[in-house]
């Protein structure tokens, strides 16, 4: 087969560089980077034709004149032969070649950190983007350590896109800021508004752990970053609207689809291009399913990709359906309310907060549970619900409720509590209540003096309605351990334990499996084939198995481990 490989050199030998993928093969490793210049006409050498590109540019310097290299492939002998041309036979030949990489460095066959970095590479031009830069949670000190790891030195930074305002996917912009990055990060209106009330709350966390730690225990921890750092974030960000193109760095473009997983949530279209070449890339982020309340459904990008990297969170399972959660919470509601006990239920401020109160509101309105008590017991859940009162463009007009209700979180048997004292007094009061408090896998917040307070009576019940990370409170809550550990007491786990799948804002197997053919369909409309999907954001079964199926699909489908870098 025959590929034109353009180049620039002067009218002697040219001094030229062999496009990296070009892998020459040789005894010893470091001279596996043949340079092109060691070439004359005529010669040959043997290499890796599977690594060879469709169309590669070499190039010596920008005001040489132009020639073209002719690449003569034998599939059999795997060997190439160069041979110069002058440049007055070609016309429209790029002169530079454009390189994209990505390494994945957080979210990488775990769940939580999600940080992909994407480099871009044309001649001198070198641009580097991050993709999210969430916070790794789980076991505290081994936390610690990956948080305080940057992922690219900052001044090689030129850009932030991030996917929505979850804290695995936001958490670590103010330490990028606190370290010294000015450039932009960009984001949709609503990811914008709710990382402005987030991040500052997740710098209060941290200086109030260090605060505690250094009082009762003599230990200096430094918080990752300060209320301070969080404020400067917000001055970065800009907000985009859906389904607009906009340049994120010179040369490189981005498009936001919504996502469907919480208010603000994207997907993103990454796309580069240098001259005639084009390099496409779709970033999944935190994909959501159809039928949730209040947000509209998952909306696949139209466009096709030479790479997809995709979240795996569920890919080895499907889910009930969220009619079927609703009708479950009902019952929960009514069996714990008849036994004179409270649901406490651990959630995340932001989404699935704002979806329980939509649903106890329509189940209260149809008669279908009693009419007990509804506490918001989370400052950071109530200021976020403020957030989506701001933001009914991002509704699901579709709805009903949506449609009929001026006030959806607003009815009579809901109360938000902000103030310390306030939250306390809920563990003295008598009867049946339901209490919603962050965070969403109990690793803080106020979720966990109520825990504290309620999981050994067996009037209770702990109502766990989102993905539970590993070594968290509240997956040794799922695994029902007879005891927990907090604030440092062993509390018997007396308490019903309830597990609603069906409330996951994460599309199941079959979700990811559609939203992934759907983006193939476009593409084989746009002729670029079947994309290379990577999975990330995924406990090791889910991806596996969900490899597996994709495989099977005709995708091709890999793992990445943390630190891979992969061409597109």
């Amino acid at each position: 087969m025959m590929f034109r490989v353009p180049a620039v050199s002067t009218s002697a030998r040219p001094a030229v560089e062999l496009h990296p993928a070009w892998r020459l093969p040789t005894t010893e490793d470091t001279s596996r980077h043949q340079r092109l210049d060691a070439l004359t006409n005529g010669d040959t050498t043997t290499m890796d034709h599977t690594r060879l590109p469709p169309m590669t540019a070499c190039h010596s310097g920008a005001n040489t004149p132009r020639v073209a290299c002719e690449v003569s492939v034998g599939v059999a002998v795997h060997r190439i032969r160069v041979r110069w041309t002058r440049a007055a036979h070609l016309t429209g030949v790029p002169n530079r070649v454009l390189t994209m990489h990505i390494e994945f460095f957080g979210a990488a066959q775990e769940v939580t950190g999600s940080c992909h970095i994407l480099r871009i590479s044309s001649g001198s031009k070198q641009r580097t983007v991050l993709l999210d830069c969430g916070m790794f949670q789980g076991r505290r000190s081994e936390s610690r350590e990956k948080n305080k790891r940057l992922p690219v030195p900052i001044e090689e930074i030129d850009a932030v896109i991030l996917s929505h305002a979850h804290i695995d996917h936001a958490g670590r912009l103010p330490y990028l800021v606190a370290r010294g990055y000015k450039g932009t990060i960009w984001a949709t209106a609503a990811t914008r508004d709710l990382c402005a009330i987030m991040l500052a709350d997740s710098a209060h966390i941290q200086e109030k752990d260090a605060e505690y730690l250094a009082r009762h225990r003599d230990e200096i921890i430094e918080p990752l970053y300060r209320m301070e750092d969080a404020t400067r974030t917000q001055e970065c960000m800009v907000g985009m609207p859906y389904d607009k193109w906009f340049e994120v760095t010179d040369g490189v473009r981005a498009r936001f689809t919504e996502a469907g997983h919480i208010l603000g949530s994207a997907s993103v279209v990454v796309e580069v291009r240098e001259g005639e070449q084009l390099k496409r890339l779709i970033f999944s982020g935190d994909i959501g399913r159809a039928g949730l309340p209040i947000i509209r459904d998952p909306a696949p990008p139209e466009d096709g990709a030479d790479v997809i990297i995709c979240e795996s969170t569920y890919g080895n399972r499907d889910h009930e359906s969220v009619e079927g959660a609703r009708d479950q919470l009902a019952r929960v509601v009514r069996d714990t309310a008849a036994r004179g006990g409270r649901i406490l239920i651990p959630a995340f401020a932001v989404g699935r907060t704002q979806e329980l109160v939509y649903d106890l509101h329509e189940l209260r309105r149809d008669g279908n549970i009693p009419e007990i008590p509804i506490y918001i017991d989370s400052p950071l859940a109530t200021n976020a619900t403020a957030v989506f009162a701001m933001h009914p463009e991002a509704y699901d007009q579709s709805e009903e409720l949506v449609r009929r209700s001026p006030n959806l979180f607003d009815f009579p048997m809901v109360s938000f509590t902000r103030d310390v004292n306030e939250s306390k007094r809920l563990n003295s009061m008598h009867g049946p209540m339901i209490i919603i408090a962050a965070s969403g896998m109990a690793e803080s917040g106020r979720i966990l003096h109520h825990l504290h307070h309620g999981a050994s009576d067996p009037r209770n019940t702990i109502l766990i309605v989102g993905f539970q990370a590993e070594h968290t409170l509240g997956r040794r809550i799922v695994e029902q351990r007879p005891s927990l550990r907090i604030f440092g007491d062993e509390v018997p786990l007396a308490a019903e334990v309830e597990v609603l799948n069906g409330y996951s804002a994460h599309a199941d197997r079959t979700g990811l499996l559609s939203w992934l053919r759907d983006v193939r369909r476009h593409g084989e409309r746009d002729g670029r084939g079947t994309p290379t999907v990577y999975l990330v954001h995924g406990e090791h079964a889910a991806q596996e198995a969900f490899a597996t199926q994709l495989r099977r699909d005709g995708f091709r489908t890999e793992i990445p481990a943390p630190g891979t870098v992969v061409p597109i």
